[in-house]
Order: C-alpha cells, then sequence, then structure tokens
C-alpha cells in the first residue's frame, strides 16, 4: 500500500510539474490533467483492496465503481454549473448585455479602470459567486482593452478580486457554502469579521499591479459600441436581466429547493434559450445565426473543461487514499493550537490541489465545540473559509475562477507564477494579519 501509495503521489506532481510547465512543454495542459487522472487512478485499482480494507474482495469493484461515480458527479455538478454559466454570459454579451456595465468602467486611465474593476469584481463575486463574477468581468474587460499584456495584468486582477469578494461571502465561494451549509460559520458572522480581511488581501494586490500599467488608453483602446444584435433595446434588457437576475437567483434556488446549483444554471439557461429563440422569429435569420445559443454552444471552451475535470478527479485519489486527511492531521500535530499557523499553510495547499476536498477533509476532521476556536464562528473556521478562499488566487490553477479565466485568456502557468504569486501572498498575509488585530481589539 505505502509504495502504491507514494507512487500516485509522483504521478500526481509530475503530471502537476508538466501543467505548471506548459509554455516549455507546449503540451495543452488538458491533456496532461487527463492522463494525470487516469495514471492515478489506474495505479489505485493495481491494489484496490489495499485502500479499502474493510469491504469483502468479491464487492471490492463495485465499491471502486460507486466511489468513482460520487466523485464524477460531485465533479459534473462543478462543470456542468461553468458551462451554463459560461454560456449564459456569452448569450447576453453577443446581444449587448453588457454595453452599460464597460460604459460605466470605460476611462483612459489605466489605473482608473484597474481600480474600478477590482471593487466591481469583489463585490458582484459575493452576490454571485466568484466563478461566474470572473466569467462576466472577462468578457467586459475584452470590450476595454485590447492590449494583451495590459489586459493579463487586469485578468490576473479579476482572479484575486472574485476569489477574495467569494470568501466573505457565505454564496460565494464553494468552501463558504460548503462550510455555511455544514452550520459552522454563519451569514452575519463571515461577513463581519472576513471583510476587512478579504478586502485588504484585494486592496493590496491591486495596489501593487497599478505600477504595472502606465499612461492611458489610446482613443482607439477602447472598443466603440457597435450594433450586436437586431433586437429591440427592450428585448436586449430582456436578456440582459433574465442571464444575470437569473445568476442571482441560482442562490435563492438551491435555498428553495434543496438542489444543487448547477440545476439553477440549467434552469436559467433553458428559459433565457427559450426567450431567445422567441425573439429570434421576428428577425432576419441570416443575421442572427451567429448569435443563436446552438451556435454558441460550439465556442464553449471544452479543453478548460476537461482540464478541469482531470483535475478534480486526480485530486479525488488523492483524497481516496488519505493523502490529504494525513496531511491535515500532520499540520495539526506539528502546528498544535496555532490555527493562524494550521489555516495558514491549508491556504497556500489550497493553491496547489482543489481547495474542495482540503475543506471537506478539515471539516471531517476537526469536531466543532461549543465554545472556543473550533465553535461555530471560532477562529479556525472563520480562519478556513479565509484562507481557502483568497490562498487559491496564489497559483492560477488554484481556484475555479483561475482555471476559467486562465482558459479564457490563455495565461500560462509561469507567466502568473512569476508576475502575480508574490503580489497574492503579500495580500493574502496582511489580511491575515489584520482579522488577527481585529479579533485582538474586539477581544472576540
Amino acid at each position: 500500500m505505502a509504495s502504491l501509495t507514494t507512487a500516485i503521489i509522483i504521478v500526481f506532481i509530475v503530471g502537476y510539474l508538466c501543467i505548471a510547465l506548459e509554455s516549455v512543454t507546449k503540451i495543452n495542459k488538458a491533456a496532461i490533467a487527463l492522463l494525470m487522472c487516469v495514471g492515478c487512478w489506474t495505479l489505485l485499482m493495481l491494489a484496490p483492496g489495499s485502500f479499502y480494507p474493510d469491504v469483502p474482495a468479491d464487492s471490492i469493484l463495485h465499491k471502486i465503481a460507486e466511489v468513482i461515480e460520487h466523485h464524477l458527479g460531485d465533479a459534473s455538478g462543478t462543470l456542468f454549473f461553468l458551462m451554463g454559466a459560461m454560456t449564459i454570459v456569452e448569450i447576453v454579451d453577443s446581444n449587448g448585455g453588457f454595453n452599460f456595465v464597460r460604459d460605466a468602467l470605460k476611462t483612459r486611465s489605466k489605473r482608473k479602470l484597474l481600480w474600478r474593476m477590482a471593487f466591481m469584481t469583489f463585490f458582484l463575486s459575493a452576490i454571485l459567486d466568484n466563478l461566474t463574477t470572473s466569467i462576466v468581468m472577462i468578457m467586459v474587460l475584452r470590450k476595454l482593452v485590447s492590449e494583451r499584456q495590459d489586459r493579463l495584468i487586469y485578468a490576473a486582477l479579476v482572479i484575486i478580486a472574485a476569489n477574495s469578494g467569494g470568501a466573505f461571502s457565505p454564496i460565494g465561494d464553494v468552501t463558504t457554502i460548503m462550510l455555511w451549509i455544514k452550520g459552522v460559520i454563519t451569514t452575519q458572522g463571515v461577513i463581519t469579521e472576513i471583510f476587512i480581511p478579504s478586502l485588504i488581501s484585494m486592496v493590496i494586490p491591486a495596489f501593487i499591479l497599478q505600477y504595472q500599467l502606465k499612461g492611458k488608453f489610446d482613443k482607439t483602446q477602447n472598443i466603440a459600441t457597435a450594433e450586436v444584435s437586431q433586437f429591440t433595446k427592450k428585448q436586449r434588457n430582456i436578456i440582459f436581466w433574465l442571464g444575470v437576475g437569473g445568476l442571482v437567483f441560482v442562490p435563492i434556488f438551491k435555498t428553495l429547493t434543496h438542489l444543487p446549483p448547477f440545476m439553477g444554471i440549467l434552469l436559467v439557461l433553458g428559459l433565457l434559450w427559450t426567450v431567445t429563440e422567441i425573439f429570434h422569429h421576428n428577425t432576419d435569420e441570416d443575421d442572427t445565426m451567429a448569435k443563436r445559443v446552438t451556435d454558441i454552444l460550439t465556442r464553449i471552451d471544452l479543453s478548460t473543461i476537461l482540464f478541469f475535470l482531470g483535475i478534480l478527479m486526480a485530486v479525488a485519489v488523492l483524497q481516496e487514499i488519505g493523502v490529504l486527511t494525513a496531511l491535515g492531521q500532520g499540520l495539526n500535530e506539528a502546528f498544535s493550537g496555532n490555527y493562524y499557523v494550521i489555516n495558514g499553510i491549508i491556504g497556500v495547499l489550497s493553491s496547489i490541489v482543489d481547495n474542495v476536498p482540503l475543506v471537506a477533509g478539515c471539516m471531517g476532521m476537526y469536531p466543532v465545540e461549543a465554545t472556543g476556536p473550533m465553535a461555530v464562528d471560532g477562529i479556525f473556521w472563520q480562519l478556513l473559509a479565509y484562507c481557502a478562499g483568497v490562498g487559491g488566487s496564489m497559483l492560477i490553477i488554484g481556484s475555479a475562477a483561475g482555471v476559467v479565466v486562465m482558459g479564457l485568456e490563455k495565461i500560462t502557468f509561469g507567466w502568473y507564477l512569476k508576475r502575480i504569486t508574490w503580489v497574492v501572498f503579500v495580500g493574502y498575509i496582511v489580511g491575515m494579519v489584520s482579522y488577527w488585530l481585529v479579533r485582538t481589539i474586539l477581544g472576540v
């Protein structure tokens, strides 16, 4: 068992390094992620009984099938949510729905645009979620900045602001949703005590990154408004409010029905698709085919979807063989009682492996207590929400928002590591210090 566990870890590390060195190897990260996923699961199947000693030999294959289906179900929920959100945003964008957002952000000053985008992304991600917000803001960014090098800086800040904004909201990130549903954090607690650290973790990187942007855009830099649809203004407004309003409604739908979030996304997509088809009945077919949902679906970046699938399923193997749980226990033993260090390291690790299984492992490993750091809204749980959310920004593949932006803007792992990682780390640490000061001053 030990040798197989070591082999699985080695395959994961090698695959991860190949993904990180995509700009050097020239091999698409999705291909590596799929190979890494299959390789890890194949190694597990060489001796599955050693990882599930309590399962009878004649039932082990059935057990593995159940495990794979369980993890695939979790991954599919994320992937369908991603595809649905990307399609909804593309429908709204292709019909001019985000023109007024672009006009509100529009300025010739590069630094003013950076701050406007940072704050809009930060607060929007708390209302929607960091994944959907990243897609929306990248679509708007493409309309505002044509220079690629400048756009990469803005795109990186979108990742940072989206993850920071999602960390202080119970519905802003998958991990905060998990902690909120379990009842270890409350809406009031996480907003009032994590807001300032989250804001600081966004403001400091924005302050540093603004110095990489100099001067103003020339008059042709900001793309002029064009007639993108034959729809009337009223029809375009209906599409916008159905799309964006529907995205806001998804968390409400989940609360009311207790169905997974991707079901809400599919509801909104189905409704928006139907409405646009009705609108197209009264337009010229030749001029609207490119705006139809059937055509938009063909433009979804499937390589990003497959990359996400490979990463999630590969991390699932590490979860199954107990590596993540053992890691958490090791941290607890090494830094017993120092929840700032424990959660700080968990945050760094969340940029390397998916933060969802890390948080899930912590939720299963640490008991909820009546009082103290492990109580509801205690230091441990609130720090976990902050660190797992904000820490994912340190590497571009450390969060769903980062993976999506990486695919949409073709940002390389190496560029982000060199230019952005240290900036995020500074904001991350200062945010934790601010949380410590607030807890100390208020005596909570």
